[in-house]
């Protein structure tokens, strides 16, 4: 007679995590920094899964891989990692170690094999560049506040256009390989201050969703014509004078992942406690945005004063 077989103990599982980047070298484990995959691996650690080190010397669990590496100060949605997982390791069951600052929210159980690198199909990125419209004029008719940061949203949309479809970006990246990318280019204005710029492609070299915002931003603000975008894409290098370094990495959030084979659950509860503990944060970033715009106001009206 033979016994009926027992419930399988470990599963391939995709996990979906949101973390403010900000007080973090970045997502992928580096000598001597705190990163975001310390923070997820210690997590396992103490939930008994990986065996315990220090720091980056954490081991790692079967088959683990995210689906990017994002820069210092980088923030995200939807990063994504997969691994063997015992099936009792659930977001809400994962974010019982995990600081405030990152959070798993939902789940995917995948096939054996499933990497979150290479079975990737498509990353969409968000940049929330602060960037008043130079029409933006308020009612005394005066210029905005901020114009060294203020930009012309009709030259700014015809720049990023450049960017859209098929191009080779080897003048906007560091990569050596992988430079030609299928780009989707967007940009939403919200509010009178805040343009999203939405990029979306199989997969990005090296700070190049930066590097496009740094070269949009410049001609919206009149610092570089159309021409320069041009010279950008064209297949000869540009020397360094003529480059453009990447924008600050604080406003990118990588967005979405989408992966062909693998539908995501939402944890309510686990969801429910990522939107407080983001609520948390937010609020205590705009408490002291408050206190650094009123000393830019006082400023500003001591200027107008003289």
């Amino acid at each position: 007679m033979t016994s009926e077989p027992t419930a399988r103990e470990t599963v391939t599982r995709a996990f979906r995590v949101a973390y403010d980047g900000r007080e973090y070298a970045g997502f992928q484990r580096q000598p001597h920094a705190h990163t975001v995959a310390d923070a997820l691996l210690d997590a396992l650690a103490q939930h008994g899964i990986v065996d315990r080190g220090d720091g980056p010397t954490h081991a790692t669990p079967p088959g683990y891989a995210a689906a990017g590496r994002t820069d210092a100060g980088v923030s995200a949605v939807a990063q994504t990692v997969a691994f063997e997982a015992p099936t009792w390791l659930t977001p809400r069951a994962f974010n019982g170690h995990l600081p405030g600052s990152v959070r798993v929210w939902a789940a995917a159980d995948v096939e054996d094999g499933f990497h979150a690198t290479h079975d990737a199909v498509r990353r969409t990125y968000r940049y929330y560049l602060y960037a008043p419209d130079t029409a933006d004029r308020g009612s005394s008719g005066t210029a905005h506040r901020d114009p060294e940061h203020a930009v012309d949203d009709e030259r700014f949309r015809d720049a990023l256009a450049r960017f859209d479809g098929d191009h080779d970006f080897h003048n906007l990246t560091s990569d050596e390989t992988g430079t030609v990318r299928d780009l989707d280019a967007r940009a939403t204005r919200e509010g009178d201050a805040l343009v999203v710029v939405e990029l979306a492609a199989d997969g990005f070299p090296r700070s190049l969703v930066r590097r496009v915002v740094a070269a949009v931003r410049a001609v919206g603000r009149g610092t570089a014509d159309l021409a320069w975008i041009d010279r950008l894409l064209a297949p000869e290098p540009v020397p360094g004078e003529r480059g453009v370094g990447p924008a600050p990495p604080e406003p990118l959030v990588l967005w979405d992942v989408a992966y062909p084979d693998a539908e995501f659950g939402v944890d309510p509860e686990a969801a429910e406690s990522a939107r407080v503990a983001f609520g948390e944060r937010h609020r205590d970033a705009r408490h002291a945005a408050a206190a650094t715009r009123a000393v830019r106001d006082r400023l500003f009206s001591a200027i107008a004063e003289e």
